[in-house]
């Protein structure tokens, strides 16, 4: 059950594929396609084409293909019914249901969605012009935020009344209050949730507004972040914020950075570094994890030294593990946060992530660095603290390979060290530990290289021979149809891959049906349709079909000849044969091939030579 067929294919038909590709690729014309980067793996040379007539793109790199719906829902990272309600949104098309509580339940999300997104727009208002909020801009601009990027992020100031956003939008009171955005006090009234905060909007990872993380300016009572409650719509622990601006850059680089707040977020895109993230106001959870692991297959911890992982060494390791990921943590100089590197030294913000160390060294490297090795008991302590940390590795190999680092170190004997327990209590304090304001998780404030890859969740093809006449044949039906279409006939293509895409070319309306017509039967023929969508030919119709006949025509030589050898009567074929020969030696001179191209089409075909 979904959205109506019909109106499916009204959103492709409306959908400029070429306008949709490039909000994320940098596309150029080259003939009647467009060419770019791909989008799906890191390249240096674009292998990425699409056809803007036929609303198809492939990749010649990693093999990416799809209509635009198939571009959205890979590139967004959501579902088919999703990909298509973002398209009709932005076409104006009004989606009908096949299920009726289905269509009423996206119409809720729809509502509660709307609702949100008329406060962002207030509170964003507030903060751009309103007198009140003179003190929240003097905040944003000494954490580092211009006007520019006050807009960017629609980041707003939630005043101090209790119901200046109710009685601002009007909304439903169950809306209002289903929406995360107030509730009802005891007279029945309804009131705002968010007041005297710096206001920034958390969207999901289609660009919708789906909550909000409220900062209490410097100096007031009060908790310091304040996060939507979770609704239909928002739950902080699914939700990261940024990911919607960011997941293009994680892709490319396949890397993702988490963060722990909203301006170190901007702070690491203002530095060149957009692929940052931060938790709403919980710990990492499994589910950021799962929806990372979509994404990237690193994840960099940007977090405080201690928030960045010594309770959580158990969960980190199994989620390396499960979800056959790589976790790494960055450490700043100073103990500065990101968001204030990025205003004194962005390029520390970019070294920091390219020298960010594996979980496990980063929080051996705490311990050693902190111990002192002047006496042979502190050589001791100092490696019964770091062994704590090593054996709470699940993986004998990485555990002995830091075993022998430790035993370096700390000059000690490695056999010493090996088949004991050690208690993690005796890891000694670091000589400098970054400190922070207490307060909720979430804050910008607070603790709460790889090579080109293909991406892992995509398989690698199978394809077609590239170079034969059949597919140069198939490459012209595709682009100049009405100059071949009445030559080409089934016995010209012995390839079954090639034959089973001329059988959809020829029995289907338009390319896009002839692609999904031909990947039923076989999904190699279907990927040689869309590979052939943007695959423009200059070749001359006369020499591919030249090619074409002649192969034909030497494996019908070959049958007969074959045939002639075990016949009773091998001159029955003899006189064929002759005549075969003489046609396909007319064919490769130029002075008679015309001629005999079309002899032999005629032969070939079963068709008269007039008619072929």
């Amino acid at each position: 059950m979904g959205i109506q067929d019909d109106d499916i294919a009204s959103v492709r038909a409306a959908t400029d594929i070429v306008a949709v590709i490039s909000e994320h690729v940098a596309l150029k014309r080259v003939g009647r396609r467009w060419t770019g980067l791909c989008p799906f793996h890191s390249e240096k040379s674009g292998s990425f084409s699409v056809n803007a007539e036929e609303k198809l793109y492939y990749c010649f790199g990693c093999g990416a293909k799809g209509d635009v719906i198939t571009f959205v829902r890979e590139i967004e990272h959501l579902d088919f019914v999703g990909a298509v309600e973002k398209l009709a949104a932005k076409s104006g098309i009004t989606l009908r249901y096949d299920d009726e509580n289905q269509n009423e339940g996206r119409k809720k999300r729809a509502r509660l969605l709307d609702a949100v997104g008329k406060a962002v727009d207030w509170y964003h208002e507030r903060l751009l012009s309103a007198k009140d909020a003179a003190p929240a801009r003097g905040y944003l601009r000494s954490r580092g935020l211009t006007g520019d990027d006050v807009r960017a992020y629609k980041v707003g100031w939630a005043p101090e009344g209790w119901d200046e956003l109710a009685r601002a939008l009007k909304l439903p009171n169950d809306l209002f209050v289903e929406a995360g955005l107030g509730f009802m006090n005891s007279r029945g009234r309804p009131t705002d949730a968010f007041r005297g905060r710096v206001m920034f909007p958390i969207f999901d990872v289609s660009g919708d507004a789906v909550g909000f993380g409220g900062r209490i300016m410097p100096g007031h009572e009060g908790a310091k972040y304040k996060n939507s409650v979770d609704s239909s719509i928002y739950n902080k622990s699914r939700l990261l914020y940024g990911l919607n601006w960011s997941k293009a850059d994680i892709v490319r680089a396949d890397e993702a950075i988490v963060c722990e707040g909203y301006t170190d977020v901007v702070g690491f895109a203002k530095a060149g570094v957009p692929r940052a993230v931060a938790t709403c106001g919980t710990a990492l959870t499994e589910d950021h994890v799962k929806v990372l692991r979509s994404f990237a297959r690193r994840v960099v911890l940007a977090f405080d030294a201690d928030a960045a992982g010594q309770n959580a060494a158990e969960r980190v390791y199994a989620w390396e593990r499960q979800y056959d990921l790589d976790v790494a943590v960055a450490s700043f100089p100073g103990g500065a946060d990101p968001a204030e590197l990025a205003q004194t030294d962005p390029g520390a913000l970019a070294t920091a992530v390219a020298e960010a160390k594996p979980f496990l060294k980063f929080r051996l490297d705490r311990v050693l660095d902190a111990a002192r090795f002047d006496t042979p008991e502190q050589r001791v302590r100092a490696a019964e603290a770091a062994m704590a940390v090593v054996q709470e590795h699940p993986s004998d190999m990485v555990r002995d390979q830091y075993l022998l680092e430790v035993a370096a170190r700390c000059r000690v004997d490695e056999n010493q060290l090996r088949n004991r327990t050690f208690e993690a209590a005796a890891k000694p304090e670091p000589r400098q530990q970054r400190r922070r304001d207490a307060g909720a998780g979430g804050g910008d404030d607070e603790p709460p290289p790889r090579g080109n890859t293909v991406r892992p969740d995509r398989p690698q093809v199978r394809r077609a021979q590239r170079d034969t006449a059949e597919i140069e044949a198939l490459r012209l039906y595709v682009w100049r149809r009405d100059e071949i279409s009445g030559l080409l006939d089934d016995t010209l293509f012995r390839d079954p891959v090639a034959l089973t895409a001329f059988h959809a070319l020829t029995s289907t309306p338009t390319l896009a049906d002839a692609v999904a017509a031909a990947g039923a039967d076989d999904p190699v023929a279907g990927d040689l349709l869309q590979r052939m969508a943007v695959e423009e030919t200059e070749a001359e119709v006369n020499d591919v079909l030249t090619r074409l006949v002649d192969e034909a025509a030497t494996t019908s030589m070959a049958s007969l000849k074959a045939e002639a050898r075990v016949s009773d009567d091998p001159f029955a074929v003899g006189d064929a044969i002759a005549w075969l020969n003489l046609r396909i030696m007319e064919l490769r001179e130029p002075a008679t091939n015309e001629e005999a191209l079309g002899q032999l089409l005629g032969w070939l075909t079963g068709r008269p030579e007039e008619d072929a």
